[in-house]
């Protein structure tokens, strides 16, 4: 019996029929739909990367008519005490690991406690889910300043209920240290949640509720399903979350420029900021280029730390 193409034309015999893909459309076709994006990553990615390399290598002054090459001389400026950029850098570094210290745990338990909330079912679900995410939409220049005039010493609304509620009414939120903190953490806190808290929800809705189900029938409370139902189902979605929210909160920097300007002191000034200053306003390219580089080891570092806690515990269960 011989066998018909849809067309209904008779394949020739002794010859192979046609091949389609690559050979057919050009070996040019997946690189022609790939480009557009090959061109934005290697402009704004790959290239910035090795020019800031080439740049940390040089003493790079707009300043200078030439960019003399001093190796690695930006690096060990950074591990010498002797040198100016010791100081200033290791203090904006610990600057960031308080923020970092302070603001990731908030920022992965409370979203998460938003998401489990908007995942019931109560009237006007959708509008609070809204709400909680409105914030996110606002520019870090929008919330800083807003927050920088509801928290002002003489004529902030915040000192002022505080002073109705019979509560200290002049506390210096944005130039006394430990206010200034809680400042900067509650506004990014309150600003960035919603993303968290929207991406909690997506994994909240993808765990079979037959889970919960089995896990009411065996006698598991609310905790216990929690511990034994919701985390491990949230545990990928979990670590993402984690890792987003580490580098988000390393890479600080509008807040602390618009609200408290890096004080009081120097307390507030953040790796980022010291980053920007050295670089835009002092001009010095090659050793902001190398700070940038060594935070940038440091969050690869505390990423591997991320993944293999998270990989640690898949492979104990399995």
């Amino acid at each position: 019996m011989t066998s018909t193409n849809p067309a209904g034309v008779l394949p020739v015999a002794g010859r192979a029929p046609a091949r389609r893909g690559l050979q057919s459309h050009g070996r040019a076709t997946p690189w022609l739909f790939l480009a557009p994006y090959l061109l934005i990553f290697g402009g704004f990615v790959a290239l910035p990367v090795v020019l800031g390399l080439w740049m940390s290598l040089h003493r790079w002054d707009y300043t200078l008519p030439r960019k003399p090459f001093v190796g690695l001389e930006n690096y060990t400026d950074l591990l010498d005490p002797g040198s100016t950029t010791f100081g200033p850098f290791w203090q904006a570094m610990q600057a960031t690991g308080v923020f970092m210290a302070l603001s990731v745990p908030l920022l992965l338990v409370v979203p998460l406690l938003v998401a489990m909330l908007m995942n019931g079912r109560f009237p006007g679900r959708n509008f609070f889910r809204a709400v909680y995410f409105a914030p996110y939409v606002l520019g870090v220049a929008v919330v800083a300043v807003l927050w920088r005039y509801l928290l002002d010493t003489n004529i902030g609304l915040v000192n002022y209920y505080l002073e109705l509620l019979g509560l200290p009414g002049d506390t210096a939120w944005l130039t006394s240290t430990i206010p200034a903190w809680t400042s900067l953490v509650g506004v990014t806190v309150w600003w960035t949640l919603g993303l968290n808290a929207v991406i909690y929800l997506a994994a909240l809705q993808d765990i079979p509720a037959d889970l919960y189900e089995s896990a009411r029938m065996d006698g598991a409370n609310a905790w216990q399903q929690f511990w034994a139902v919701t985390l491990p189902g949230l545990r990928p979605v979990l670590m993402f979350v984690m890792i987003n929210t580490i580098i988000a909160s390393a890479n600080m920097f509008g807040q602390s420029f618009l609200m408290t300007q890096g004080g009081p002191g120097r307390e507030t000034r953040t790796a980022i900021y010291l980053i920007a200053e050295e670089g835009l306003r002092n001009f010095q390219m090659g050793s902001a280029a190398a700070m940038s580089y060594v935070l940038t080891v440091a969050l690869v570092l505390l990423s591997v730390i991320v993944f293999w806690l998270f990989r640690e515990r898949k492979e104990k269960e399995s």
